[in-house]
């Protein structure tokens, strides 16, 4: 057995590059864009790992042109929350108990997965999907997204390091463990960052999550857990069911393995907040 103090290293904030002409982020951007554009992309859910498609499709569009079809994914119903979770809770014996320093590692991996292979693969995605402009999707698709995989990592130190006082005689310490249950991450269509932070900060904390992305962006999403898959994480500790907001969402929400939800929505749109406020009545954890 090998013994070490393992330290994140001190994050900072992701350069934006400037697309300007003659740049070779402008070049590769467009290029991923036209290669986008010119295929049907097949976007599955993600269960335990597994690319799982059952055939019941929805179109991905570009909101500024409804014209074009980016591809199409397959929805999930009842029955495939009901396997994500059970994907979630085997996942949970092992991630679970993993040194905290090893989790934190998938997540610095993927962080730089992200700034350099997959910058321009998400960049695109978001553009098409969300119709960001090169800059908008670069301060958010890249850049956010990798600061949140990079300083995650380095709260979470000062979170375990942050240790109770002792008197003379007495040796306080204090551990955290995971929430009892599964995550159920549910994520905007407007922001591509918040999309990827949203299921991995509570997985960063030794969490398995149920990810129910925004319908209107699932193309980014399922980049994003490409590079998940890539940087290392074990299968089953993100599943993504898209679908259906009233399908997928009160199957979650009603499960008895539901130990927290991760949500964010403007208080403007009720029927997101109703369902929180359902949820709480029922499941003690609740995080927005």
């Amino acid at each position: 057995m090998f013994n070490g103090i393992f330290h994140v290293p001190q994050p900072v904030n992701e350069p934006v590059l400037s697309y300007a002409p003659g740049t070779p982020e402008r070049a590769e951007l467009k290029a991923k864009l036209k290669e986008m554009l010119s295929q049907e992309a097949d976007v599955p859910m993600i269960i335990g790992g597994e690319e799982v498609r059952n055939g019941a499709l929805a179109e991905i569009i570009c909101p500024h042109d409804h014209q074009h079809i980016l591809g199409r994914y397959h929805q999930g119903n009842a029955l495939y929350v009901e396997k994500a979770v059970e994907a979630a809770n085997e996942a949970k014996k092992e991630w679970g108990r993993m040194p905290w320093d090893a989790r934190a590692i998938v997540f610095l991996k993927a962080a730089e997965l992200l700034a350099g292979k997959f910058r321009q693969t998400l960049n695109a995605a978001t553009m098409l999907n969300i119709s960001k402009t090169p800059h908008q999707a670069e301060i958010d698709a890249a850049c956010e997204l990798i600061d949140f995989w990079r300083f995650n990592p380095h709260f979470m130190e000062e979170v375990y390091g942050d240790q109770p006082i002792s008197t003379k005689g007495v040796l306080n310490y204090m551990e955290h463990r995971p929430l009892d249950g599964f995550v159920l991450a549910i994520t905007p269509f407007n922001f591509t960052s918040i999309a990827g932070n949203l299921p991995t900060a509570p997985a960063l904390m030794g969490n398995t999550v149920v990810w129910k992305p925004a319908s209107s962006a699932v193309l980014p999403a399922y980049f994003i857990m490409k590079i998940l898959e890539e940087a290392g994480l074990p299968p089953g500790v993100i599943n993504m069911v898209p679908g259906p907001g009233p399908i997928i969402g009160p199957a979650a929400l009603a499960h008895v393995d539901l130990g927290g939800i991760h949500f964010t929505g403007a208080s403007s749109r009720p029927s997101g907040w109703k369902s929180v406020r359902t949820s709480a009545s029922t499941s003690p954890i609740l995080a927005s």
